[in-house]
């Protein structure tokens, strides 16, 4: 019924369609704001970016903005071929999925409710979106916190073509034996001549998904779950509101999340009424005023409130139906406020920007678990800690030509930045940048750049409050410091000719006083004589350093007028060193340190070669053109051998993670796009056709071959 009422609109509006805007459109090469807050070419920048621009989503063939980052170089994405709506995590250049900058129109967005802060990118839909910037590589300069592995900025929509302007997307398909997906997409936007707009658009998904777990039960005689499907279901809600033209840029957004996903205990472990409620509220504001052609002002801001819900009522544990007779709901909030001025100065041979603002965050949870089998009650409650963080920054980055000088050194360019930030509990930070670069004949670039980063500590690390009885240590650790990384990379960008551009890049990143969670030990016994009695606690701590490097290649080409190709891959490797004086003994009051993460007993320096869910990755892309209304796209994906972690109870009394290899796969997509109409156009994709079987996570399922069938339709109406 959905399917045929919207195609009743999509005819409806088909005879205003026949006025769309007959203007030109031209091809120019992308620019990026991102890397360094002024519009560049992203030929020009020393730095490796990558821009997804309007056409390359309006064109798109992927589930989300997981599964479209997944395919760029030096990213991986835990999750992103998971069952829909299962947790994603990005991974750029072997960084830790809290160390990546999520920017949503300039603001920052992450989830301080959670362990670590970082964002589930399952939340975030491919709708409402203009364009996506991405920058490899430490970027705090610009852009604060986290930004160690690179930064990706997020762009939404904003004014449109002259008139009324529509379109509607609906895509369903299947990925699995008894799987289904729905999809509808619908956006709206009325742009005056006056310059003043409205956007409007809706999202809603519905999965019918897999079995999550991985089912490794094989004796008939042990209860498992019925083959339980986890489902998935979201709807998103956008407005937003503007006015621009040559001089002023206004605008204020709402953005509202809403999605239940089905969950499981763990790897391996299914469950049969686990769930998680999620919902963000975003507001975003700003405010540009173009002074002159030389100075540009302007003022960003933006609030969210987000809340978790998760519910694990009593779960069946034999045939007959006997349940554990146990309850667990845990209710996560954060909020975020961050407000930020800016000013632009542009004249010949330099570009330079300077700013500052504030960026408020903060968090709460309440627990509460009951076993009544065992008249059990545990209950937790950190509002009245009051878990908050307050960080004050300015910021100035400017790149220099040297036609400053003379005519004859325009070739090269500098880049300087830096930052100074004083965050309200682990104080103050400076982070920096020098970014030269040499342009040879107008069509090879040659860079360097060596920059800092930081990562502030998680509120939920620094007042968790569980303690001890024996050691009196905390879980939350209030001396953690910030993760402070510097990397530097050299690279070179080359446009062949107006058909083919690659780009290729070294990058070494070393990251300090990395936070690790730990339990701690009886400091006055032998290690290997230590029992359940000698425990001391659990906790957070800065405890060593991780190093990532690698290379990363590039490439797009016109083969010729029908046929296009894109290919991409990064080698990566990296190792974390652990050092006892790193370590804060006055919170871990001397105990023995074992890290959980892989079990090791700190008592001297230690090194740790198996990063867990970092592989190198191949992208390949060709699309042909038989004829202007028909593409044929094929893309394949492979995934290099990498290590995994489980749970081993022989490290250490209380057992902890060890790794263990995963093998590589390649995944095989094959997508034909047809233009039934100038307005209406219609594809069809065969996801993983080769039906490979693979697991991106020890102990959790992957999708398996599918096919989707996708119908978008626009229009542009001139009438006013």
């Amino acid at each position: 019924k959905r399917i045929a009422g919207i195609a009743l609109i999509l005819l409806a509006f088909e005879s205003q369609a026949q006025q769309v805007d007959t203007t030109k459109v031209y091809q120019l090469n992308p620019v990026t704001i991102t890397a360094t807050k002024t519009q560049k070419s992203i030929a020009d920048v020393g730095r490796s970016v990558t821009v997804i621009t309007s056409d390359d989503l309006k064109n798109s063939i992927y589930n989300d903005v997981g599964d479209l980052l997944s395919r760029q170089e030096g990213i991986y994405v835990v999750g992103a071929t998971q069952n829909p709506g299962s947790l994603q995590s990005v991974f750029i250049r072997g960084s830790n999925s809290n160390q990546t900058a999520i920017i949503i129109d300039g603001i920052r967005i992450t989830d301080p409710s959670s362990v670590d802060n970082a964002i589930d990118l399952s939340e975030l839909s491919l709708s409402d979106i203009d364009r996506i910037e991405i920058v490899r590589g430490s970027h705090s300069t610009l852009y604060g916190s986290s930004a160690i592995g690179g930064t990706i900025n997020i762009i939404t929509k904003k004014s449109s073509a002259i008139g009324f302007n529509a379109n509607a997307q609906v895509k369903t398909g299947t990925f699995g034996k008894n799987t289904s997906s729905y999809t509808e997409n619908i956006g709206l936007n009325y742009t005056y001549k006056s310059g003043l707009y409205i956007n409007g658009e809706v999202f809603n998904t519905n999965v019918k998904g897999i079995n999550v777990t991985s089912d490794t039960i094989t004796n008939p005689n042990v209860f498992k779950h019925p083959n339980l499907r986890d489902n998935f279901t979201k709807t998103d809600l956008m407005g937003k509101a503007g006015f621009r033209n040559n001089k002023l840029d206004i605008y204020t957004a709402y953005k509202s999340v809403n999605q239940k996903t089905d969950i499981d205990d763990g790897a391996f472990k299914d469950d049969d009424n686990y769930q998680l409620d999620f919902k963000r509220d975003l507001i975003t504001y700003g405010l540009a005023y173009q002074v002159n052609d030389k100075i540009k002002l302007s003022y960003i801001g933006g609030r969210t409130d987000l809340t978790k819900v998760s519910t694990n009522d009593s779960s069946a544990v034999n045939k007959k139906g006997t349940t554990d007779r146990t309850f667990f709901e845990g209710i996560y909030k954060g909020k975020i406020a961050n407000n930020e001025l800016q000013g632009n100065l542009c004249l010949k041979g330099l570009d330079a920007v300077i700013g500052g603002g504030v960026y408020q965050e903060s968090m709460t949870l309440k627990t509460y678990y009951t076993n009544v089998a065992f008249n059990y009650v545990s209950k937790t409650n950190l509002d009245t800690l009051d878990p908050k963080a307050v960080t004050h920054n300015a910021f100035m980055h400017v790149d220099l030509n040297g036609i400053l000088l003379s005519e004859k050194l325009k070739a090269f360019s500098v880049g300087l930045g830096t930052r100074y930030t004083n965050h309200s509990l682990f104080g103050r930070n400076l982070t920096y940048e020098i970014n030269p670069s040499l342009k040879i004949s107008g069509n090879t670039l040659f860079y360097g750049a060596y920059t800092t980063g930081f990562n502030a500590p998680p509120l939920y690390r620094l007042y968790s409050p569980e303690k001890n009885t024996t050691s009196g240590v905390t879980r939350g650790n209030k001396t953690l410091k910030a993760e402070t990384s510097q990397s530097y990379e050299i690279g070179i960008k080359q446009k062949v000719n107006e058909n083919v551009f690659f780009s290729m890049a070294y990058f070494n990143t070393g990251t300090d006083n990395l936070i690790e969670y730990v339990y701690l030990w009886n400091k006055n016994k032998e290690i290997k004589s230590l029992g359940f009695a000698d425990y001391r606690g659990d906790t957070y701590t800065n405890i060593g350093k991780q190093i990532n490097r690698g290379i990363e290649f590039g490439i797009t080409t016109k083969i010729s007028n029908k046929l296009s190709f894109s290919g991409n891959f990064a080698l990566l490797s990296g190792k974390l060193e652990y050092n006892p004086a790193n370590v804060d003994t006055s919170h871990t009051k001397g105990n023995y340190i074992q890290t959980f993460t892989n079990g090791i007993f700190l008592t001297k320096k230690a090194e740790s070669l198996s990063l867990v869910r970092r592989p190198s990755s191949f992208n390949i892309s060709f699309t042909y053109n038989p004829i202007t209304k028909l593409a044929f796209k094929v893309d394949t994906r492979y995934v290099g051998a990498r290590n995994d972690i489980y749970y081993n109870n022989s490290l250490g009394p209380f057992g902890a993670l060890a790794t263990t290899g995963m093998e590589d796969y390649t995944l095989i997509d094959l997508s034909l796009k047809y233009d039934i109409l100038k307005t209406l156009a219609a594809t069809i994709k065969f996801e993983n056709m080769l039906d490979t079987k693979y697991n991106e996570i020890k102990g959790y399922s992957a999708r398996g071959k599918g096919v989707f069938f996708n119908f978008r339709y626009q229009f542009t109406s001139t009438k006013i």
